[in-house]
């Protein structure tokens, strides 16, 4: 998961949620007169930004080099900005530091599990009533990648599991299949603090069990994954994949086509009894300074962009979120499409209640893989 480049430092969520409170608390008086308490709008034109720095938390890596190579040069000339990136996830600690009224940066792409977790923890979120009128290219979004309420989903994958094609018995039609007894000890997931696992942990329930908060029928479907192998991201998964480490694995699509365009003899069954979507989401700091706010508004609606989408669809393999975004050659030979019958049946996984289980289920399902 392009998101997951690097391992997340292990930090027990209840100490980190005391240190949140803390610094809330600290932060909690309400200036008035701070220029961020005034109404920030923006139009969709070009301005002037007088060299302001927008801060912006996003992933490292070759993410950050395209995103600095296709999008940020044409920003930074057209409204006489600079950018500042911060690479460094997880953001909540970062952010629960400083306090809703400082943040540690103007705009930051997420998991949603760690965007839902931060919101319980304060104020940070420019709310999505107040920044979609302000984002001209959201007029075309499709309602699925409004629905977190926190902030605009411009991008997302499908959930798959990848096999090599070579090394398999049988290729995988279903998602059961991924528990055939024949490739015990050959599958690869993830670390419980990745949310690939955390939705086949959930997908998992729902399939096995009567929902996806059926928390038996997951443990037990965990159970006969072991023995698997664990990664802390999905680069790392394809490497596994690719020198025959594990056989079939919990994946994303677009890392699988990736995969099969550089020659590796792969394939892969995107799930169809539930169909959640790996998203990136970027949310907007409420208590951003004026300015970085409006450049904030600009850069998401940039981001919307049909000229500019198609540059990540092609390197990345995403999927549009805007209606009117024709999905590219590269990826229409995939079999992609960007219509209302292709999203039918979207699922993105309440991470807000799974929250209020994440310990538990995090602590046991760390065990089963552990035994």
């Amino acid at each position: 998961m392009i998101m997951n480049e690097k391992p997340r430092t292990k930090l027990s969520r209840r100490t980190v949620l005391k240190g949140a409170a803390s610094a809330a608390a600290a932060a909690s008086v309400f200036n008035i007169n701070h220029s961020w308490s005034k109404d920030v709008t923006w139009d969709g034109k070009p301005f002037d930004a007088g060299g302001a720095t927008l801060r912006i938390a996003e992933w490292g890596g070759f993410w950050e080099e395209s995103v600095r190579k296709y999008l940020l040069p044409d920003f930074e000339k057209d409204f006489n900005c600079k950018i500042s990136w911060d690479s460094g996830f997880p953001w909540f600690p970062k952010f629960t530091a400083g306090g809703p009224k400082n943040p540690f940066c103007d705009i930051a792409n997420w998991n949603l599990k760690d965007m839902y977790q931060t919101a319980r923890a304060g104020d940070f979120y420019l709310p999505l009533d107040d920044v979609l009128p302000n984002i001209p290219n959201a007029a075309n979004l499709w309602d699925f990648a409004k629905s977190t309420g926190l902030g605009i989903t411009w991008a997302y994958g499908r959930y798959t599991f990848g096999y090599r094609t070579d090394l398999i018995d049988a290729p995988i039609k279903a998602f059961k299949d991924f528990w055939r007894p024949s490739l015990a000890g050959k599958r690869g997931t993830y670390v419980t603090v990745n949310e690939l696992q955390m939705t086949l942990f959930l997908t998992s329930c729902a399939v096995f069990g009567k929902d996806e908060w059926d928390f038996q029928a997951g443990y037990d479907a965990m159970k006969r994954l072991t023995p698997i192998k664990t990664s802390d991201f999905t680069g790392n998964m394809q490497a596994l994949l690719e020198r025959g480490e594990v056989v079939a694995c919990n994946q994303w699509d677009g890392e699988m086509w990736a995969m099969e365009d550089r020659g590796v003899k792969v394939s892969q069954y995107i799930w169809e009894e539930k169909k959640p979507l790996l998203t990136q989401t970027r949310t907007i700091s409420k208590y951003a300074e004026p300015t970085q706010k409006k450049l904030a508004f600009a850069l998401m609606d940039r981001t919307l962009d049909p000229n500019v989408f198609g540059k990540f669809a092609d390197l990345f393999y995403l999927r549009p979120t805007c209606k009117n975004i024709e999905v590219t050659p590269k990826m229409a030979a995939k079999g992609i499409t960007n219509t209302a019958d292709s999203i039918k049946g979207f699922w993105i996984p309440d991470y807000q209640k799974y929250l209020d289980h994440a310990d538990e289920v995090e602590e046991t399902v760390n065990s089963i893989f552990a035994a």
